[in-house]
This record gives C-alpha cells, structure tokens and sequence, in this order.
C-alpha cells in the first residue's frame, strides 16, 4: 500500500504586499508579510487523520472489498474516481458541463445536476454495489440561494470568481477589519447583495454551496456544510462556530449548519440507490473546495512545497502552522486538522488560453516555444475586470495588448505573464506543485520553473477526486 500521510509544516512567513503599480510591469524582488500577533489563532479542535492515498496502480478486488466514490466539480466540468483503501483506482472518469440555456443564459443549476447524475451513469454497473461512501469538491465561493423546503434555486447562482461590490460596504461594516469576507468576490458578499434585492424571498431562503448543494441531491438533508467551503461566508474553523457579529446580523437565518470534511451526513437516498443500483448502507459524506482537494491530493508532505492549481483559474495554497487572513491580498487560510492552509486565488489561468486558442492549437503553438527564452511581452491576463489574488482588486482591467503577429510569440508571452502572478504569489519555498489541466503542458512548466527560480512538478492526476474519495474513506471508517 502507497499511501502518503500530511507532515507538519513550519511556519512561514508568506504574502507579499506590493504597489498597484507592480500590477502593471515586472517585479525584481518580492516582499513578504509577516502575520501580525493578532492574525494568529491555533485550532481548538482534536485533529482528524488526514491522509493521501497515491497509487495508481490497476487491480482486482478482493472479496468483500468497498470501494469509495469522490466527485470534482471545478470550473469547467466534473471528474469521478472510485478508489478501495489501498488507493488503487477502479474507475474514472469526466464530463464537460452540459450547455443548457435559460433566457439566453447559462443555466448552472441544471448543468451541474446533469454532469452529476451523468458520472453516476458512467460508473460500470457492476462496481455500483461496491460503493460504501461519496463526497463531492466543488468551487470555493460558488453560492446558491434555495428555498429551505424544496432545494430549489431562489436565484441564479453566483460562481466562484464573481464579483459583489454593491455589497462590500455592508459587509466592511460588521465584519473584522481585512477579514476573508471583505472581498467582493467572498460568499458573504453574494448572500448580502441577494438579501438587499427587492422582493427577494428571505423568509423561506437557504444558503449553500455548489458542493453541498450537489451532495443534498444525493442524502437528501437540506441545511448542511463543510468548515472549507462555509469558510468565506464568515464561518470561523478555528472556533467552529459562527462569529457573534455574523449571527446578529438578520441574514444569519440562511446560513447551514456546519462540520468536518468527511463526516458522514447520511444514507444515499433511496431513489438513487435504487436508480443506480448503490448498496442500501452507502454513505454520503461532507465535502471540501476543489482547491483544497487538488491541495491534498498533490502529495505536498514535506516541509518547503506548495501547490499550484492550474485550471480555468490560479490558485496558490501552502500548509502552515499559521493562520494568515488579510483580504487586501485576497489571502485566506482553511483549517486543515490543526494546521491551516494558506492561500488564494486569481482569476488568471486556463480560461484566459481558450478565449484566444483552441486545446489542439496550444499544444501545437506550445512545442514552437522556447521556454528558457523570457518573453518581453508584460500582460496581466484575465478574462473579465476584477481580480481576487495576488490583490483584491475588482477594478483591475485585463491586459492582453499589443498582440504580435505570431501566435507562438502570444501565447509564450500569456504563459510567462501568469507565471509572473503566480511568482507574485508564491512564497519562499523549495518545490511547487501542480495540480489541474496547466500542469499536462511541459513549456508552460519550464516557463514557471524559470520565472519562479524554483522546481516545478506535476502533482496527481484526477487529484481532487482522490481527495473526495479519501474523505469518503474517513466519513465511512468514523460512521
């Protein structure tokens, strides 16, 4: 059996304060900022076993074997992994979400239920009765407002990387100062500019997240969250509870119960198990963030390595044994057992490559690059305004121009320009990880290696859905 268990970190000092003007042109030297006495807090609760499973090797399965079944739903489209206890991967899968339309517009809602129930259909039947746990990893700060009765959307949601400031004033008002959900883009945000809507329905209103949301449809319990993801509405992991300034304010009502990654939160229901052909004793298990799972999955057990998520957006995280929050930066740390994940996340990414080259193009343009040649381009690619990392800035504009008449020089220069934002976000550590679909593209990674001065590796393939099978495995074992 492989299997990788998460090691204790040292502390670091991380994050980085610099001008606006930084934002626009290279940065020779980075700073680091140091937490202040007042921004550290040590976890009160016992720590839970967490640990990385890291085989993949193919195998039978023994008599009387379970298997554990994790879902990833990230930006893009959703992935599944059925694992056993030793780790080996009995099946998986991905389904790109479903165009469905309403009113011209993106309907999310049904999307992500149809990718859901499209995974459950491509799991081989005859691996379904094996089943013992599911968990789902959804995006972090994606918010949905239901009605408490029926789980149905009140509201179109709010994604992960949208933007409330019409918000940002009230929630600046009651809120610590420089706290996680005094950004925009946090979850409180989102139910504060909902709850200011004229005729919006509070009375009998909801708050979850993609993830919990997605897993409601599946144990049925309306009313429940993780510590990860109810982390940017306000929820306080170290104390695990609500602070008393957000339980006062008369939102509070939409707000769901919240436990541990991984704990049991019932039976699969019986429509499904029925549909499907799941065991009548398969658990639903809470989730986590997608990020968080990318994190864990990545193998990053030893002091000095961090673990960039490359997907449709950037997201930077490193174990600490210091909980650092401080939203000018867009800098927020997750309870992990008794240490605490730091990090955050911008807006640059994959989804910036696709608005100018198909998947078939950037491979091609990719192998013409040479990567130990710095690009002399200086972009800050985003897809829209606003950034949420390495500063909080709602108001920063895209920057994409001049585009040369080579597709390969374009490309070289958007590559090398979010591997200068991630530069701005990493910290002084030994090794960077990488977990998402930029980790597939080997110039790409050269490019980061050169501009960060640091190794750069790829972490587990299908990691976040490793991860949610894991928690299955803790949810199942502590039931």
């Amino acid at each position: 059996m492989n299997m990788i268990a998460l090691v204790h970190h040292p502390t670091f000092s991380v994050l980085f304060p610099f001008s606006q003007s930084q934002l626009h042109g290279h940065c020779s030297s980075r700073k680091l900022l140091a937490p202040r006495k007042d921004q550290l807090y040590k976890s009160v609760s016992k720590p839970r076993l967490i640990m990385a499973l890291a085989s993949n090797e193919e195998g039978g399965i023994r008599v009387g074997e379970r298997l554990y079944l994790g879902m990833d739903f990230g930006t893009s489209g959703a992935r599944y992994a059925l694992i056993d206890k030793q780790g080996t991967i009995h099946s998986e899968g991905k389904r790109e979400y479903p165009v469905l339309m309403n009113d011209e517009k993106m309907d999310w809602v049904r999307s992500w239920r149809a990718a859901l129930f499209s995974l459950l259909e491509d799991i081989p039947i005859h691996l379904r009765p094996l089943v013992a746990s599911i968990s789902i990893d959804g995006t972090s700060a994606t918010t949905l407002i239901v009605d408490s009765n029926t789980g149905e959307p009140l509201w179109r949601p709010f994604l992960y990387n949208e933007s409330c400031p019409d918000a940002l004033p009230t929630v600046k008002s009651v809120a610590p100062a420089n706290h996680t959900v005094c950004s925009g883009s946090s979850t409180l945000c989102k139910l504060v500019s909902w709850w200011n809507i004229e005729g919006s329905n509070k009375k009998s209103a909801l708050l979850l997240h993609q993830a919990d949301w997605l897993l409601w449809l599946l144990h049925g319990k309306l009313g429940v969250s993780d510590y990860n993801n109810a982390l940017k509405v306000g929820y306080d992991p170290a104390s695990d509870s609500y602070p008393s300034w957000l339980r006062s304010q008369p939102y509070s009502q939409l707000l769901p119960s919240v436990i541990a990654p991984g704990t049991s939160i019932g039976n699969l229901k019986e429509e499904i198990r029925t549909q499907f052909g799941f065991q009548e004793d398969c658990i639903v298990c809470a989730g986590t963030t997608d990020s968080i799972a990318a994190f864990l999955a990545a193998r990053a057990t030893q002091p000095g390595k961090a673990v960039t998520s490359l997907g449709s957006t950037l997201a930077i995280k490193l174990l600490s044994t210091t909980r650092i929050d401080d939203a000018r930066f867009g800098v927020y740390s997750h309870r992990l057992d008794d240490k605490w994940l730091v990090g955050g996340a911008s807006n640059t990414g994959g989804a910036v490559l696709k608005q100018f080259f198909t998947d078939e193009q950037l491979q091609k343009l990719s192998e013409q690059i040479n990567p130990m040649e710095a690009s002399p381009l200086d972009y800050y690619p985003l897809k829209a305004v606003g950034e949420r990392f390495p500063v909080a800035d709602p108001n920063l504009v895209p920057r994409l121009h001049p585009r040369p008449e080579s597709d390969v020089e374009y490309l070289h220069g958007i590559l090398e320009s979010i591997a200068r934002i991630e530069d701005l976000g990493a910290t002084q550590v030994e090794e960077v990880l990488t977990a998402g679909g930029g980790a597939k593209n080997e110039k790409w990674t050269k490019i980061r290696e050169r501009v960060l001065g640091l190794p750069v590796s790829r972490g587990k393939a299908n990691g976040g859905c490793l991860w949610s099978c894991i928690i299955g495995i803790e949810g199942s074992s502590t039931r």
